[in-house]
C-alpha cells in the first residue's frame, strides 16, 4: 500500500486532485512535451512569457518545449455538439516565471471543460477550483470577477482600445485613484467614471459584493449580473461558500478571456496558486466553435507551505557499524517498515537533514 506521508507535498496534492476530478467525470489528458514552434508563436500573446525553448527536430522542423497546456488541449480536441470534453492533466511546462530571468520546469495540474458551456458548467468548475484549494489547505481564498461586466463598463466610456488597456491595468492593481485621473484626462462622463471607480474598489464576500454590484452594473450586462447572482446562491450552499469573494482586480487577458475569471490563494504563499476562467475568445482564435472554461493549479509553489514535520525526513535514523551483518540490518529495517515507519540506514548522523528518532541497531527491538 502506498504510504502518502513519504510523498512530496505536490505529489500528495496531485493524488487528491486526480481523485477529485475523476469523481466529476473528468478524464486524464496526456500530451507530448513539445509542439511546433510556429503554433506557439501564432498565440504568443496568450502566453505568460514570449520566451520559448526551441530545438530543431530530425526532419529540420523547429520545435518548442511546451510552455502551456491549455493551447495543446484546444489544438488536439474537436467540437462535438451537445457534448463536453472534460479533461484533467498533470504536466510540466517550461517557461520564464513572472519577474524571473531563467527558464524553469513548472509542474501544474488542472482541468478544462470544453463544449456548449452552460451555467451549471461554470458553477462546477468554480466548485472544483475551491475543492482543489481545499484539498491542499483549508486556509484559502478564491477570488472571482466577471469580464462581461468590466467590458460593458469600459464600453460606456466611449474610449478607444488604448484607454481600455490602461483602465484594465488600474483594475488589476486596484488603483482607483489612477483610474479616476485617467477618466478625467480623457473627458469620461463623471457618472461613468464613478461607476468604474466603485467597481475597481469592489472586493468582498460574494453575496454582499453582488448586491453592491447591482448599483454599478450597466444595463447591457444585466445577464452577467444574473449569472453572478445564481453562482452566489449555488456556491453559498457549498462548504467553501465563505471563502469565495468577488474581486474585480482579477482581470486576466481580456483579449482571450470572457465571462467569469478567477484566482486562488493559499495562506503562506504570496503568488497565485490557482488561475482560470472562461476563454471563449481563445477558442475562436484557434478556429473552434465551442466555449471553454478551466483552471491550472501551480503545484511547484506548494513547497513554500510550512509544515509541522519537515518533508522527506525519515521517522527513524538507524545507525549501524560498517561491519554489521547485512542480514541483521535487513531484518531490522523490514520490521520497522512493516510497522509503517520510514527508515534511513547510516553509519554516522548526517550533517544535513533531520529525522524523527535516532536508533542503534541493537535497540530496534524496542521500537
Amino acid at each position: 500500500m502506498l504510504d502518502e506521508t513519504l510523498l512530496k507535498r505536490e505529489e500528495r496534492a496531485m493524488l487528491a486532485l486526480r481523485s477529485l476530478y475523476r469523481r466529476y467525470g473528468y478524464r486524464p489528458f496526456r500530451m507530448s512535451r513539445f509542439e511546433e514552434y510556429e503554433f506557439y508563436m501564432r498565440n504568443k500573446d496568450y502566453l505568460e512569457s514570449g520566451r520559448i525553448i526551441t530545438f530543431t527536430d530530425t526532419d529540420g522542423k523547429l520545435m518548442a518545449l511546451k510552455p502551456d497546456v491549455t493551447l495543446s488541449i484546444i489544438k488536439n480536441g474537436m467540437d462535438e455538439p451537445g457534448c463536453r470534453q472534460k479533461v484533467y492533466y498533470d504536466e510540466s511546462v517550461f517557461r520564464v516565471p513572472a519577474g524571473g530571468q531563467q527558464f524553469r520546469e513548472i509542474r501544474q495540474a488542472g482541468l478544462e471543460c470544453i463544449g456548449e458551456i452552460r451555467l451549471y458548467d461554470v458553477y462546477e468548475v468554480l466548485l472544483l477550483a475551491a475543492e482543489s484549494l481545499g484539498a491542499i489547505s483549508d486556509r484559502f481564498v478564491l477570488d472571482l470577477s466577471h469580464l462581461g461586466i468590466l467590458s460593458a463598463l469600459l464600453e460606456e466610456t466611449g474610449q478607444e482600445e488604448s484607454f481600455r488597456r490602461k483602465a484594465a491595468a488600474c483594475f488589476g492593481s486596484k488603483n482607483a485613484h489612477d483610474l479616476r485621473d485617467l477618466c478625467v484626462s480623457r473627458g469620461v462622463d463623471p457618472a461613468v467614471t464613478e461607476r468604474l471607480c466603485r467597481c475597481a474598489s469592489l472586493s468582498g464576500p460574494l453575496p454582499e459584493a453582488v448586491r453592491e454590484l447591482e448599483g454599478i452594473c450597466p444595463p447591457d450586462a444585466a445577464d452577467c449580473l444574473e449569472e453572478l447572482r445564481t453562482l452566489s446562491r449555488l456556491l453559498g450552499d457549498t462548504p467553501w461558500g465563505e471563502r469565495i469573494s468577488l474581486d474585480f482586480s482579477v482581470v486576466n487577458n481580456m483579449g482571450y478571456y470572457s465571462g467569469i475569471v478567477f484566482s486562488g490563494f493559499l495562506e503562506g504563499i504570496v503568488d497565485t496558486v490557482l488561475s482560470g476562467g472562461r476563454y471563449d475568445r481563445l477558442m475562436q482564435k484557434l478556429g473552434r466553435k465551442s466555449g471553454a472554461i478551466g483552471f491550472a493549479v501551480y503545484l511547484d509553489l506548494l513547497s513554500a507551505l510550512r509544515s509541522d514535520e519537515p518533508e522527506g525526513d525519515p521517522d527513524i535514523l538507524l545507525l549501524v557499524p560498517g561491519d554489521a551483518d547485512p542480514e541483521r540490518v535487513a531484518q531490522a529495517v523490514r520490521k520497522l517498515t512493516e510497522k509503517g515507519r520510514s527508515v534511513s540506514v547510516q553509519e554516522q548522523i548526517p550533517a544535513a537533514g533531520g529525522y524523527g528518532k535516532c536508533v542503534r541497531l541493537e535497540e530496534t527491538e524496542s521500537c
